[in-house]
């Protein structure tokens, strides 16, 4: 049995300097710890076959899903299905921190959609 963490998980950058630590690597499930320094978004798309669950654990992200914003903060999270358009931002002045889980792994498996007006807004 090994402990995985940070320090010794595989290591990548995406964005504008965001960070992720590969947990768990499996064909059939990812499991990502996700840093986002402040003001900074990934790209809006989609999965065709992974859904996914964010969970924060730290600071505050807005999740925009399917037009629908989401601000989540620490210990809260959403489940995003297949197929669904969305984004997320760290629009607040602190970095935030977030488990990314994936069934299957979203690698690979991204389709990159033009951002749409928001909805509503909505505050857990």
């Amino acid at each position: 049995m090994s402990k995985i963490s940070t320090l010794n998980a595989e290591h990548y950058q995406w964005g504008n300097n965001c960070d992720g630590w590969q947990l768990v690597k499996q064909d059939d499930l990812s499991i990502i710890h996700e840093k986002m320094p402040p003001v900074t978004a990934e790209v809006r798309h989609y999965h065709v076959f992974s859904r996914q669950f964010f969970f924060i654990l730290n600071g505050e992200i807005v999740i925009e899903k399917d037009g629908e914003e989401c601000v989540l903060s620490a210990h809260q999270g959403i489940e995003i299905p297949a197929g669904t358009p969305h984004q997320v931002r760290n629009d607040s002045e602190f970095p935030a921190e977030f488990l990314v889980t994936s069934q299957p792994p979203a690698h690979g498996d991204r389709v990159v959609v033009k951002k749409v007006k928001s909805i509503s807004h909505v505050t857990l």
